[in-house]
């Protein structure tokens, strides 16, 4: 079995997991913006320790600090719009239509690095975005509490383009540069936006509610760390479309756990949705 392939799965699990802290964080009212904060300072932490114990070369610095500046403006909007979206919309919703950032992954895997599609690939990207309509019309028989929906999927749009920037600059750092110091840059940046953005948006202000927000964001982190660590690994010889429909179906966990312990309803539409992301992912990987 490749290796990069045990590295996806790696991934997917410790990836899920940590999605599914998203969900936490908005049913306990945390501040995403600090959530986002702590987590991303945790990972800039762990990286960079082991940035200097590894002393992995950097062949450019410049281009080290292009691709972190992309990768972590990308991502920390991602994760603040993701955790804001869970104030608007069910997981069972949410998580799913994010995954619609893997379409536009595969069309720049395409474009730019000479990945070839399938009919049924190209099937798979038009059952994602199928995936939008049977969501959307679920979507209006249930939201959050003093949820509204059109910011929800404004939100999940947002989160869609900035998963794929995030993934895209991930797949270039991976094979250019050092992948623990590109992990410390980019989240050392990261986590200065998130605390610039978490000001003007970000929910959950309530003293009381911090102290949870930084537990949560330092388990986040941990997770973040040892899983975003086994993405680069797998992008370093494996191909980015594979890799990432793998990893994208990270949010399966988050949505099941979501089921099992806050009793989120699976209505027919959701689950007709669910199956049919699952469906479209499997397509693409063929």
């Amino acid at each position: 079995m490749a290796s990069w392939y045990l590295y996806s799965i790696a991934a997917l699990l410790l990836l899920g997991t940590q999605r599914f802290l998203y969900k936490v964080a908005a049913e306990r009212d945390c501040s995403s913006g600090l959530t986002t904060a702590v987590f991303m300072g945790t990972v800039t932490l762990l990286s960079g320790v082991a940035f200097l114990v590894t002393s992995s070369p950097v062949p450019s610095f410049s281009t080290l600090l292009l691709l972190a500046l992309v990768n972590s403006i990308s991502f920390a909007g991602n994760t603040i719009a993701h955790i804001e979206a869970l104030r608007h919309l069910p997981a069972g919703i949410t998580f799913p239509l994010t995954r619609l950032s893997l379409g536009l992954v595969v069309v720049v895997s395409v474009g730019f690095f000479g990945e070839l599609l399938s009919p049924w690939q190209w099937l798979g990207v038009l059952l994602g975005f199928a995936v939008v309509g049977v969501l959307a019309r679920d979507a209006g028989s249930e939201v959050r509490p003093a949820g509204d929906r059109r910011t929800g999927f404004f939100l999940v749009a947002i989160c869609v383009v900035c998963g794929a920037v995030a993934a895209i600059s991930s797949k270039v750092a991976a094979v250019s540069t050092s992948t623990s110091g590109f992990m410390a840059m980019s989240y050392l940046l990261g986590t200065g936006f998130a605390l610039a953005i978490g000001k003007q948006w970000g929910g959950g202000k309530k003293p009381g509610h911090r102290g949870a927000a930084v537990a949560i964001g330092v388990v986040m982190g941990i997770l973040n760390y040892v899983g975003f660590t086994a993405f680069l690994l797998a992008l370093q010889d494996g191909p980015l479309s594979a890799i990432v429909l793998i990893t994208g179906m990270h949010f399966v966990i988050a949505i099941v756990l979501s089921v099992l312990l806050y009793k989120e309803r699976l209505t027919l539409p959701r689950s007709v949705g669910i199956g049919l992301t699952l469906l479209s992912v499997f397509l693409l990987r063929q």
